[in-house]
Order: structure tokens, then sequence, then C-alpha cells
């Protein structure tokens, strides 16, 4: 027996990320068109910037408190009650390593083996592997008929004794869609009278269009129930910060700021300060641009032919392509190969018929890798 045998089990049915698996391919391949990460093309506005250099000058570079700083904290419940109405004390906020981290104390910290975690897809793939490495089991609940919204017969059916958690994430990634209030009466009904959690991953609140939104998290009944994650990332252009929050009911918080204590210590000292500034930017500029590259490239997909539902928020859209007959790897296999242009399989998110298109880059590249996709579809067709 060698010592890999001797590794934790449930590393061998872990997947790597085929997100991350395109985009290397891509980055691999000469002149191509990469709309694959989900990572905002701006850079982190300067105000944020501008508060590291003061705190390394002032020497905040020891350890702080395990859940994040004072300022932080403070800074974070005051902006989720005043910008969301969800009224958490500052003792409530625990500062993690993104929304990734945040992800994986949650479930980490409520799920003994065997417990089962409703996911309803598609979905980001990082939540089925955090169940399974958590000794989980996951349940997936196809939103694909319901126009990608959530209705309490299917939702019910999934339900068992050994259900523990629902995940909604909501804008979604990777369609983009909103709960609808019929959506959260779906489960709020279903958890109300149950012992089940419910995971609110936020992190693309700030990134909606036209649509009103609302989060599980306002259930102000279901406190104890709540987990509610967020990040930096996706508002602020942070993503190689590595910073989010998570927030939850006093009596739960207690025992998972314990996960995040043992796993990280804490967040890094000097991007408390900038942390704390990033709440104060305005996304609705960022929004906008997104809406415009939104608005392109449904219109191109939809001239080619493609179905579409027009997501309601983040920065992804989510065509079928169903009619072409193949699986969604050898779709995107094809498209990177002979078209230079990387899109994400839909099966990464449990959708084989659909790809994601991310319009996390300029107009110019977006249009030249619609250019591409539609002369490849074109000798497809042919």
């Amino acid at each position: 027996m060698s010592m890999r045998d001797r590794l934790n089990s449930t590393l061998f049915t872990a997947k790597r990320s085929a997100i991350r698996e395109f985009s290397k391919l891509a980055a691999q391949t000469p002149d191509c068109v990469r709309l694959t990460l989900g990572e905002p093309d701006f850079d982190t506005p300067a105000p944020i910037r501008a508060a590291v250099a003061p705190a390394l000058d002032a020497g905040k570079t020891h350890y702080i408190t395990n859940n994040g700083e004072p300022v932080l904290r403070d800074r974070i419940a005051a902006f989720e009650r005043q910008a969301h109405g969800l009224d958490y004390a500052p003792e409530d906020v625990i500062v993690t390593a993104g929304a990734t981290e945040a992800l994986f104390v949650a479930l980490f910290g409520i799920l003994d083996p065997g417990d089962e975690v409703i996911i309803p897809q598609p979905a980001f793939v990082l939540y089925e592997q955090i169940v399974n490495l958590c000794r989980g089991v996951t349940v997936p609940l196809d939103t694909a008929p319901q126009g990608f919204q959530l209705r309490s017969g299917p939702l019910e059916a999934r339900i068992t004794p050994r259900t523990k958690a629902i995940v909604l994430n909501s804008p979604n990634n990777p369609t983009g869609a909103v709960y609808d209030r019929e959506s959260l009466e779906a489960v709020y009904r279903a958890v109300k009278d149950r012992d089940i959690f419910v995971i609110c991953d936020d992190v693309y609140r700030a990134l909606c269009y036209d649509t009103e939104y609302h989060s599980f998290a306002e259930y102000a009944d279901l406190r104890e129930k709540l987990l509610v994650v967020q990040s930096f990332s996706k508002s602020y252009a942070m993503t190689g910060w590595r910073m989010g929050w998570l927030l939850s009911d006093a009596s739960v918080r207690e025992r998972l700021e314990l996960i995040h204590q043992f796993m990280v210590t804490s967040t890094p000292a000097p991007f408390q300060d900038a942390g704390a500034i990033a709440l104060d930017q305005d996304p609705a500029p960022i929004v906008e641009e997104y809406r415009r590259r939104r608005a392109l490239v449904l219109r191109r997909l939809r001239a080619m032919g493609l179905e579409v539902t027009e997501p309601a928020g983040a920065f992804y859209v989510f065509p079928s392509i169903a009619k072409y007959g193949v699986d969604s790897t050898t779709f995107c296999t094809r498209l990177l190969r002979e078209a230079h242009v990387a899109l994400t399989p839909g099966a990464a998110f449990g959708a084989d018929d659909h790809v994601r298109l991310s319009y996390c880059c300029g107009e110019a590249e977006l249009e030249k890798g619609l250019d591409r996709l539609e002369r490849f579809l074109r000798q497809w067709e042919g």
C-alpha cells in the first residue's frame, strides 16, 4: 500500500473545478478569448487599495482578533443593517478568507457523516465538493423545469429525515436567476417547522439589474437557522484579496468561529481597514457596465438561434446547447480547439445541456468571442 492510499478517502471522489480546468486550457491556447472565470475585469477601486499602505506603515502586521478587527465587523454589521435590513451584532460577524471559507465553515460546522444538503441546480460546483469533503450527501434539485426557480412540490419531495441544510444562491451562478417571492416562500414553508439550516450565498446580491431583490436571510423569525455568506470579491473587484464574511445567530456563531479560528486564525491584518472602506463604495457604475454587456451578449446569442434566459443578476449567461446533440464538455472542447473561445461546460454546474459564458471582459473582447462563436455554430449547422 502506498501512502497515497492512506489519504482521506473523500479526496478520491473530489473533482477539480471544470471552470479552472478550461481556464487553464484557454491560457495555453494562443489568441484565445476567455469567457470562463467569474472575475471582474476591473481593478480594485483606488480608495480601497489606498488603505493598505497606511496600515502597513502603522505596523498592522501582527495577529488580530480571530473573527476580524472590530472596525471591520462594526462596519459590516452596520452595512447589512442599513443596506439589507439584516440585524446582526458585530460579534456575530466572522470575517473569512472569501466566501469560499465562509461556505466551508458553515457546511463543516453543521454536517455529520451522512447528513443531506439540498442544492438547487444548476449550481456552483463548490457546494457539492465541500459537502463531499465533509462526508455529507448532496441532494440535487433541478430548477430548470421551473425556469430556474424553486417550487414547493419538487422541494418537499427531496426532504428526508437526514436533510440538514438547503443552499440558496441568488443571484445564481451560473444562470443569473434571482429567486422570486414564490421561491422564497416555498423554502420558508419547507423549513419553518423543521430543523433545517438555510445557507444564503448572497455574493452577487449587489449585482442585480431590474429585478427587485430579496434574500431569504430577511426571514428574521428563522434567524437561528440562517447562515449568510457574503464576499468582497464580486461587488468590489477584490477577488485576489480573499475577504468575505459569515453571519449567524450567536448560539451558532460561537461554535462556528472555532472552525475559522483553527483553519486560518484570521484574515490578513493589513486588509481590515480596506474592507471597511470597500463597503462605502457604490457598485452602481459597475452594474451599469455589466447591464450593457448583458444586452450585447443576449442580442448576439439570440441572433445565433441559441435559447437563453435573461439573467437578472451576476455576470453570466447560460444558453442551452441541447439542439446540438452533444454534451457540454464536448461542445466546449471543440469550441476551444477550433474557434479559440473558452466557455465553461454546463456539466460543471449539473446542467450538461448548457454552457456558461462570463461577460467579465470589455465589449471589444466580447464581440471578438461572439463573432468566433457565431462562425463556429454556422460551421456546425452547415
